[in-house]
């Protein structure tokens, strides 16, 4: 298969398509077309969506392409960006740009029954966790989006060790706490602050076996035995920093790209948003677990960095729009204002004392 390099060095014309993705769902039900076998990945499943025409924005041709092919209009629904991603087909490359739309129960009760769209294609209603397994094939450029569904809305923080200070054993008085609170099936970001911090969490995911661990990203983290329950490695706004002046440097450590799991990144403005930008398109080009999230931070004021100052959500939403991956809301946020966060453009949001 011809890389880019080598389309144009034969000066071979590269052809891009802009297409916009609709994720549409109600509750854990997806919709998904058949593409014809005809048609350029055909006889594979997809998403909703189509062409991004030049005189339109990825939103506006979103709204139209779902019209036009399903007759569900979304205008009025909220739409929040997953993200970007580019893909060489090696005939085709096609450039994505995802959004997730969740019906009204009215608007599903009304199109459910629907088996071909109005354009003629198949129509099905699928389970999520079937098509995260893998039970529909999607096209190649898909895989990254099925990785982004797997964020829950909600992702809880751990206290860090020292909130346990006062007591005779903290290591101890942190573990029962975080064993007692921990909702089940919970997504936890293990952040204890601690030098042993690698055992702490491992003693945790041992007792609690239905969590889904966000680890640090250090060596040491890589060798826990219970490494199955973790489901990402969280990169750090200065190490991502760090790894971004190493490329512009030509000295890339391979640290920072950890080959088994996939990242989630702190952002705390547009530069850091680049890197990490940067960052998840080159593990695409690698073929590495993508980043499927950033937590962007702080959006209102916090109890543990009162010295921060807080985006707001204007700023925030501002900022969350320049993302090729999720964006995850954090600081002084509660999961009462989930719906507030989604309408700024947050795929969820995180926190400590407000999320245990």
């Amino acid at each position: 298969m011809p890389n880019q390099s080598d389309k144009q060095s034969k000066n071979i014309p590269v052809t891009i398509v802009n297409v916009a993705i609709a994720v549409i769902h109600y509750k854990d039900k997806y919709l998904l077309g058949f593409r014809d076998a005809l048609q350029h990945q055909g006889n594979r499943y997809e998403f909703v969506g189509g062409k991004i025409d030049t005189n339109e924005t990825a939103q506006q041709a979103l709204i139209r392409e779902v019209a036009e092919e399903t007759g569900i209009e979304i205008s009025d629904n909220t739409i929040v960006k997953l993200g970007r991603l580019h893909h060489d087909y090696g005939d085709k490359q096609v450039s994505l740009q995802v959004y997730n739309i969740e019906l009204t129960t009215q608007q599903y009760e009304k199109y459910k029954p629907f088996s071909y769209g109005l354009e003629g294609q198949a129509l099905t209603w699928v389970n999520k966790s079937e098509l995260l397994a893998g039970s529909y094939n999607l096209p190649a450029a898909n895989k990254t989006i099925l990785e982004w569904l797997h964020l829950p809305s909600k992702i809880v923080i751990t206290y860090p060790l020292a909130h346990f200070s006062i007591n005779p054993d903290p290591a101890a008085a942190w573990l029962q706490f975080h064993q007692k609170h921990l909702a089940e099936e919970a997504w936890v970001y293990i952040r204890v602050k601690y030098a042993s911090s690698e055992n702490m969490a491992e003693q945790l995911m041992r007792s609690r076996p239905d969590i889904f661990s966000i680890m640090p990203h250090n060596d040491d983290c890589h060798y826990l035995t219970t490494s199955h329950q973790i489901i990402a490695y969280h990169l750090t706004h200065t190490a991502l920093i760090q790894w971004f002046n190493a490329v512009e440097n030509n000295s890339v450590s391979g640290q920072l790209l950890p080959p088994s799991h996939s990242l989630i990144i702190s952002c705390h403005d547009a530069d850091s948003i680049y890197a990490a930008n940067k960052l998840a398109s080159a593990r695409l080009e690698q073929q590495l677990p993508p980043v499927i999230g950033i937590f962007l931070s702080p959006v209102l004021a916090t109890q543990t960095h009162s010295n921060a100052t807080p985006l707001g959500w204007e700023e925030w939403s501002a900022l969350a729009v320049l993302a090729d991956m999720p964006v995850i809301g954090l600081g002084g946020l509660s999961p009462t204002l989930l719906e507030q966060a989604t309408h700024y453009g947050a795929t969820s949001i995180a926190g400590i004392r407000q999320f245990l």
